[in-house]
């Protein structure tokens, strides 16, 4: 199994628009955060986590022609915006590419972008992203293109948001907390992906002392920090992280023993 770590970053990106700190003008290439979103490729099958504004160039980067489904976390704008792009994934698949999340945000999804769930074919001479939205229920376990999926629901403000478990690997983002029962589904890991927004507290996002401390609890063999700001530099937050966490990096790639 691998993990590829397509974006890194918050809602924002890094460098963000306007700014000129010493992260945002940083020559460390680790310091250049796509929003977040992620792939695990197992058994020949790719799953996308979430299609953030700039998943063409992501992907393009990766490498990545092809994916047997996408798995959304929730449908704020800095997860999803770039949902047009799949496209031309479902384009060179010439069939329609299954799409899961809760049903939320699912519904959320076709309000917005109705017309990619448009059963009819597109006309002549046009293309879009051809969709099937697949609702998943918390804590189940779903098959999703040959891999064991569990949806977690987390706390996220006044929402909830979905992360993900498949076998050894657990992808949790935009979280404030991480629930007692929630824990419980994650003991084992090889590999835990966590949101760490800031050194400080904030109101829907984990800060990056409340993840260390909730990485800890959780006990996974290694676990990487992602959906970062500007607020902390690759290399100083890597320097003072305790052993087995890590702050991630756009395109890092991990190789997750599965057995």
């Amino acid at each position: 199994m691998r993990l590829v770590f397509l974006g890194t970053g918050t809602s924002y990106g890094v460098p963000q628009i306007g700014c000129t700190c010493r992260t945002c003008t940083s020559s460390d290439p680790r310091d250049k955060r796509t929003r977040a979103a992620a792939l695990i490729e197992a058994g020949g099958r790719r799953l996308l986590i979430d299609t953030p504004p700039e998943l063409r160039l992501q992907l393009v980067a990766a490498g990545v022609a092809a994916v047997d489904a996408v798995l959304f976390t929730h449908a704020h704008a800095d997860h999803v915006h770039g949902i047009d792009d799949l496209r031309a994934i479902s384009v060179r698949a010439r069939g329609r590419l299954a799409v899961y999340g809760g049903a939320a945000t699912l519904a959320e999804l076709a309000r917005r972008f109705g017309y990619m769930f448009d059963p009819a074919p597109a006309p002549p001479g046009t293309s879009r992203p051809e969709l099937t939205a697949r609702a998943l229920e918390p804590d189940r376990e779903t098959e999703v293109a040959g891999l064991r999926v569990r949806a977690l629901e987390l706390p996220h403000g006044d929402h909830t948001v979905f992360g993900y478990r498949v076998g050894p690997v657990a992808y949790v983002t935009d979280a404030k907390a991480v629930p007692e029962a929630v824990r419980a589904r994650l003991t084992g890991l090889e590999v835990l992906v966590l949101n760490a927004l800031l050194p400080r507290p904030h109101p829907l996002h984990l800060s990056i002392p409340e993840a260390v401390e909730t990485a800890q609890r959780i006990g996974a063999r290694r676990t990487f920090l992602t959906h970062l700001t500007h607020d902390a530099p690759h290399a100083e937050l890597a320097a003072r992280l305790p052993p087995g966490i890590a702050p991630a990096y756009d395109g890092l790639v991990i190789e997750v023993d599965a057995a």
